[in-house]
Protein backbone atom coordinates (compact mmCIF):
# COMPACT_ATOMS: atom_id res chain seq x y z
CA UNK A 1 0.00 0.00 0.00
CA UNK A 2 2.65 2.59 0.70
CA UNK A 3 4.05 2.11 -2.87
CA UNK A 4 0.82 2.58 -4.48
CA UNK A 5 1.28 -1.03 -6.22
CA UNK A 6 -1.40 -3.25 -7.38
CA UNK A 7 -0.73 -6.94 -6.50
CA UNK A 8 -1.43 -8.20 -10.11
CA UNK A 9 0.47 -5.27 -12.13
CA UNK A 10 3.62 -6.33 -9.98
CA UNK A 11 4.16 -8.96 -12.39
CA UNK A 12 4.39 -7.81 -15.94
CA UNK A 13 6.20 -4.50 -14.87
CA UNK A 14 9.87 -4.74 -14.15
CA UNK A 15 10.41 -1.09 -12.21
CA UNK A 16 7.11 -2.33 -9.92
CA UNK A 17 8.93 -5.61 -9.24
CA UNK A 18 11.92 -4.03 -8.41
CA UNK A 19 10.43 -1.72 -6.47
CA UNK A 20 8.29 -4.32 -4.78
CA UNK A 21 11.09 -6.38 -4.23
CA UNK A 22 13.74 -3.68 -2.51
CA UNK A 23 10.79 -2.48 -0.57
CA UNK A 24 10.91 -5.54 1.26
CA UNK A 25 14.34 -5.09 2.25
CA UNK A 26 13.94 -1.45 3.02
CA UNK A 27 10.99 -1.78 4.74
CA UNK A 28 11.46 -5.15 7.24
CA UNK A 29 15.50 -5.46 6.87
CA UNK A 30 14.88 -8.55 4.96
CA UNK A 31 18.51 -9.76 4.13
CA UNK A 32 18.11 -10.54 0.42
CA UNK A 33 15.17 -9.28 -2.63
CA UNK A 34 13.81 -11.86 -4.09
CA UNK A 35 12.68 -11.48 -7.72
CA UNK A 36 10.08 -12.78 -9.10
CA UNK A 37 6.65 -13.10 -7.17
CA UNK A 38 5.05 -15.91 -8.95
CA UNK A 39 5.56 -19.37 -10.14
CA UNK A 40 3.83 -18.89 -13.34
CA UNK A 41 7.00 -17.17 -15.19
CA UNK A 42 8.69 -20.00 -17.10
CA UNK A 43 5.29 -22.05 -17.69
CA UNK A 44 4.14 -19.10 -19.48
CA UNK A 45 7.60 -18.93 -21.87
CA UNK A 46 6.70 -22.37 -22.66
CA UNK A 47 2.91 -21.69 -23.63
CA UNK A 48 0.62 -21.82 -20.17
CA UNK A 49 -1.69 -19.42 -20.37
CA UNK A 50 -1.66 -17.22 -16.42
CA UNK A 51 -4.62 -15.94 -14.57
CA UNK A 52 -3.68 -12.63 -13.00
CA UNK A 53 -6.92 -12.07 -11.70
CA UNK A 54 -6.86 -8.62 -12.52
CA UNK A 55 -10.68 -7.46 -11.99
CA UNK A 56 -9.99 -8.97 -8.08
CA UNK A 57 -10.10 -6.48 -5.32
CA UNK A 58 -8.26 -9.56 -3.02
CA UNK A 59 -4.89 -9.81 -3.54
CA UNK A 60 -4.15 -13.36 -5.53
CA UNK A 61 -1.39 -14.77 -7.14
CA UNK A 62 -1.33 -15.89 -10.55
CA UNK A 63 -1.73 -19.01 -11.70
CA UNK A 64 -2.37 -21.19 -14.69
CA UNK A 65 -5.43 -21.34 -16.17
CA UNK A 66 -4.59 -23.16 -19.48
CA UNK A 67 -1.94 -25.74 -19.76
CA UNK A 68 0.25 -26.05 -23.13
CA UNK A 69 0.48 -29.67 -23.64
CA UNK A 70 -0.78 -33.33 -23.10
CA UNK A 71 2.64 -34.84 -24.25
CA UNK A 72 6.02 -33.99 -24.15
CA UNK A 73 6.07 -34.20 -28.28
CA UNK A 74 3.58 -30.80 -27.72
CA UNK A 75 6.41 -29.26 -26.00
CA UNK A 76 7.62 -26.00 -27.88
CA UNK A 77 10.98 -24.74 -26.77
CA UNK A 78 11.20 -20.83 -27.75
CA UNK A 79 14.33 -19.80 -29.85
CA UNK A 80 15.06 -17.15 -27.94
CA UNK A 81 14.10 -17.48 -24.00
CA UNK A 82 15.53 -14.81 -23.08
CA UNK A 83 13.00 -12.47 -24.82
CA UNK A 84 10.28 -14.56 -24.62
CA UNK A 85 6.92 -13.71 -22.30
CA UNK A 86 7.89 -12.29 -18.91
CA UNK A 87 11.36 -13.41 -19.11
CA UNK A 88 12.76 -10.35 -19.97
CA UNK A 89 10.42 -8.56 -17.50
CA UNK A 90 12.41 -10.62 -14.55
CA UNK A 91 15.57 -10.19 -15.96
CA UNK A 92 15.00 -6.56 -16.28
CA UNK A 93 13.85 -5.99 -12.30
CA UNK A 94 16.80 -8.35 -11.84
CA UNK A 95 19.24 -5.33 -13.11
CA UNK A 96 17.36 -2.31 -11.82
CA UNK A 97 16.99 -3.62 -8.60
CA UNK A 98 20.95 -4.51 -8.94
CA UNK A 99 21.33 -0.90 -9.70
CA UNK A 100 19.73 0.57 -6.93
CA UNK A 101 20.76 -1.90 -4.38
CA UNK A 102 24.47 -2.05 -5.59
CA UNK A 103 26.03 -4.64 -3.11
CA UNK A 104 24.00 -3.67 -0.30
CA UNK A 105 22.41 -6.77 -0.15
CA UNK A 106 22.06 -9.63 -1.67
CA UNK A 107 19.54 -10.48 -4.79
CA UNK A 108 17.67 -13.55 -4.84
CA UNK A 109 15.82 -15.33 -7.76
CA UNK A 110 14.12 -19.13 -8.18
CA UNK A 111 12.70 -21.11 -11.08
CA UNK A 112 10.51 -24.37 -10.20
CA UNK A 113 11.90 -27.16 -10.47
CA UNK A 114 11.57 -29.54 -13.09
CA UNK A 115 8.46 -32.16 -12.08
CA UNK A 116 7.04 -29.02 -10.14
CA UNK A 117 7.11 -27.27 -13.88
CA UNK A 118 6.08 -30.03 -15.79
CA UNK A 119 2.92 -29.71 -13.16
CA UNK A 120 2.23 -26.48 -14.81
CA UNK A 121 2.73 -27.44 -18.30
CA UNK A 122 0.18 -30.38 -18.46
CA UNK A 123 -3.39 -31.59 -16.32
CA UNK A 124 -1.43 -32.58 -12.68
CA UNK A 125 -3.47 -36.11 -12.30
CA UNK A 126 -2.23 -36.67 -15.95
CA UNK A 127 1.31 -35.84 -15.23
CA UNK A 128 0.97 -38.49 -11.79
CA UNK A 129 -0.20 -41.36 -13.56
CA UNK A 130 1.92 -40.76 -16.40
CA UNK A 131 5.04 -41.10 -14.09
CA UNK A 132 3.71 -44.56 -12.76
CA UNK A 133 2.53 -46.14 -16.16
CA UNK A 134 5.23 -44.86 -18.78
CA UNK A 135 7.87 -43.31 -16.67
CA UNK A 136 10.31 -43.09 -20.05
CA UNK A 137 7.34 -40.34 -21.19
CA UNK A 138 8.12 -38.35 -18.09
CA UNK A 139 11.67 -38.84 -18.10
CA UNK A 140 11.47 -37.32 -21.27
CA UNK A 141 9.97 -34.24 -20.50
CA UNK A 142 11.96 -33.62 -16.90
CA UNK A 143 15.14 -33.89 -19.53
CA UNK A 144 14.21 -31.04 -21.78
CA UNK A 145 12.54 -29.39 -18.67
CA UNK A 146 15.94 -29.68 -17.08
CA UNK A 147 18.15 -28.08 -19.82
CA UNK A 148 15.42 -25.09 -20.17
CA UNK A 149 15.66 -24.24 -16.34
CA UNK A 150 19.39 -24.34 -16.63
CA UNK A 151 19.38 -21.62 -19.29
CA UNK A 152 16.90 -19.55 -17.49
CA UNK A 153 18.91 -20.03 -14.17
CA UNK A 154 21.93 -18.34 -16.57
CA UNK A 155 20.06 -15.37 -17.62
CA UNK A 156 18.88 -14.16 -14.69
CA UNK A 157 22.80 -14.59 -12.99
CA UNK A 158 23.61 -12.70 -15.84
CA UNK A 159 21.43 -10.05 -15.18
CA UNK A 160 22.68 -9.72 -11.74
CA UNK A 161 21.01 -12.00 -9.41
CA UNK A 162 23.66 -13.01 -5.74
CA UNK A 163 21.78 -16.70 -5.45
CA UNK A 164 19.63 -18.90 -6.89
CA UNK A 165 16.65 -21.31 -5.67
CA UNK A 166 15.50 -24.26 -7.52
CA UNK A 167 11.72 -25.20 -5.98
CA UNK A 168 10.56 -28.61 -6.55
CA UNK A 169 7.23 -28.45 -4.09
CA UNK A 170 5.91 -30.59 -6.42
CA UNK A 171 8.14 -33.47 -5.79
CA UNK A 172 7.18 -33.34 -1.66
CA UNK A 173 6.70 -36.90 -0.02
CA UNK A 174 3.44 -35.79 -0.32
CA UNK A 175 3.00 -36.34 -3.17
CA UNK A 176 5.68 -38.73 -4.89
CA UNK A 177 7.22 -41.66 -2.75
CA UNK A 178 10.58 -41.73 -1.77
CA UNK A 179 11.04 -44.21 -4.60
CA UNK A 180 9.37 -42.36 -6.83
CA UNK A 181 11.12 -39.26 -6.01
CA UNK A 182 14.96 -41.36 -6.23
CA UNK A 183 13.88 -42.82 -9.69
CA UNK A 184 12.06 -40.14 -11.58
CA UNK A 185 12.91 -36.56 -9.97
CA UNK A 186 16.32 -37.00 -8.42
CA UNK A 187 18.41 -38.03 -11.37
CA UNK A 188 17.57 -34.41 -12.99
CA UNK A 189 18.25 -32.50 -9.40
CA UNK A 190 21.87 -33.44 -9.90
CA UNK A 191 22.43 -31.96 -13.49
CA UNK A 192 20.45 -29.08 -12.97
CA UNK A 193 22.27 -28.01 -9.63
CA UNK A 194 25.44 -29.29 -11.28
CA UNK A 195 24.97 -27.01 -13.69
CA UNK A 196 23.03 -24.17 -12.51
CA UNK A 197 25.04 -20.81 -10.74
CA UNK A 198 26.00 -20.79 -7.52
CA UNK A 199 25.44 -20.35 -4.61
CA UNK A 200 21.84 -22.21 -4.95
CA UNK A 201 19.56 -23.80 -2.88
CA UNK A 202 17.65 -26.73 -3.22
CA UNK A 203 13.44 -25.91 -1.65
CA UNK A 204 11.01 -28.68 -1.46
CA UNK A 205 7.58 -28.07 0.24
CA UNK A 206 5.71 -30.38 2.69
CA UNK A 207 7.02 -33.40 4.56
CA UNK A 208 10.61 -33.99 3.11
CA UNK A 209 11.92 -36.10 6.35
CA UNK A 210 11.28 -39.25 4.61
CA UNK A 211 13.94 -37.61 1.69
CA UNK A 212 15.91 -35.63 3.55
CA UNK A 213 19.32 -37.34 2.68
CA UNK A 214 18.75 -37.52 -1.18
CA UNK A 215 17.87 -34.02 -1.21
CA UNK A 216 21.44 -33.46 0.61
CA UNK A 217 23.02 -35.59 -2.23
CA UNK A 218 22.04 -33.63 -4.81
CA UNK A 219 24.88 -31.21 -4.68
CA UNK A 220 23.14 -28.05 -4.00
CA UNK A 221 25.16 -25.69 -1.41
CA UNK A 222 21.80 -25.45 1.24
CA UNK A 223 18.78 -27.40 1.15
CA UNK A 224 15.40 -25.89 2.29
CA UNK A 225 12.33 -27.54 4.48
CA UNK A 226 9.50 -25.91 5.66
CA UNK A 227 7.66 -26.26 9.01
CA UNK A 228 6.26 -29.93 8.30
CA UNK A 229 9.51 -31.15 8.49
CA UNK A 230 10.60 -32.30 12.02
CA UNK A 231 13.60 -30.47 12.01
CA UNK A 232 15.72 -32.66 14.33
CA UNK A 233 15.13 -35.50 13.09
CA UNK A 234 16.12 -33.78 9.72
CA UNK A 235 19.49 -32.27 11.09
CA UNK A 236 20.09 -35.89 13.00
CA UNK A 237 19.67 -38.07 9.29
CA UNK A 238 22.09 -35.06 7.27
CA UNK A 239 24.54 -34.45 10.01
CA UNK A 240 26.02 -31.49 11.18
CA UNK A 241 27.80 -29.84 8.63
CA UNK A 242 25.08 -29.54 5.87
CA UNK A 243 23.34 -26.12 5.07
CA UNK A 244 19.88 -26.51 6.16
CA UNK A 245 17.12 -23.73 6.03
CA UNK A 246 14.08 -24.03 7.87
CA UNK A 247 10.74 -22.16 7.05
CA UNK A 248 7.77 -21.45 9.56
CA UNK A 249 4.30 -21.63 8.32
CA UNK A 250 3.84 -18.38 6.29
CA UNK A 251 0.08 -18.47 6.57
CA UNK A 252 -1.01 -19.43 9.97
CA UNK A 253 1.61 -17.84 11.62
CA UNK A 254 2.32 -14.64 10.06
CA UNK A 255 -0.94 -14.00 8.21
CA UNK A 256 -3.20 -15.17 10.64
CA UNK A 257 -1.21 -15.62 13.64
CA UNK A 258 -1.51 -12.76 16.16
CA UNK A 259 1.51 -10.70 16.96
CA UNK A 260 2.41 -12.87 20.29
CA UNK A 261 2.71 -16.22 18.77
CA UNK A 262 5.47 -14.92 16.19
CA UNK A 263 8.02 -14.92 17.54
CA UNK A 264 8.21 -18.07 19.74
CA UNK A 265 7.38 -19.72 16.31
CA UNK A 266 10.02 -18.26 14.32
CA UNK A 267 13.02 -18.93 17.24
CA UNK A 268 11.39 -22.47 17.31
CA UNK A 269 12.54 -22.93 13.53
CA UNK A 270 15.79 -22.24 14.67
CA UNK A 271 16.37 -25.92 16.41
CA UNK A 272 18.18 -27.68 13.85
CA UNK A 273 18.56 -25.59 11.58
CA UNK A 274 21.37 -23.56 10.04
CA UNK A 275 19.00 -20.05 9.04
CA UNK A 276 15.11 -19.91 9.08
CA UNK A 277 13.36 -18.24 6.37
CA UNK A 278 9.85 -18.35 5.02
CA UNK A 279 8.92 -21.95 4.26
CA UNK A 280 6.87 -20.73 1.10
CA UNK A 281 5.59 -17.67 0.16
CA UNK A 282 4.88 -14.70 2.75
CA UNK A 283 1.57 -13.35 1.83
CA UNK A 284 1.34 -9.97 0.83
CA UNK A 285 -1.65 -8.82 3.41
CA UNK A 286 0.26 -9.63 6.70
CA UNK A 287 0.20 -6.74 9.10
CA UNK A 288 3.41 -4.58 9.77
CA UNK A 289 3.60 -5.65 12.85
CA UNK A 290 4.20 -9.63 12.29
CA UNK A 291 6.80 -8.63 9.57
CA UNK A 292 8.73 -6.09 11.78
CA UNK A 293 8.16 -9.03 14.95
CA UNK A 294 9.35 -11.53 12.75
CA UNK A 295 12.40 -10.12 11.63
CA UNK A 296 13.09 -8.86 15.06
CA UNK A 297 12.85 -12.45 16.38
CA UNK A 298 15.36 -14.00 13.93
CA UNK A 299 18.09 -10.90 14.40
CA UNK A 300 17.88 -11.26 17.97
Amino acid sequence: DKYGIKFSNVHRDPELMAKAAVGMYREYGFECAVIPFDFAVEAEALGSKPNFYDGEDQVLYPTIKEKAIKDVGELVVPDDLANTARIPVVTEAIKIARAELGDEVAIGTYILGPFTLAGQLKELDDLLEESFTEPEKTNELLEKLSDIIIDIFNLYRDAGADYFTLREMGATSDVLSPKSFNSLVKPHLLKIIDKMPRPNILHICGNTNYIIEDMAKCGADAISVDHKNELLVSREKIGPDVIMFSGFDPIKVLHQGKLEDVRPEALKMREGASAVWPGCDIWPEVTEENMRELVDALKS
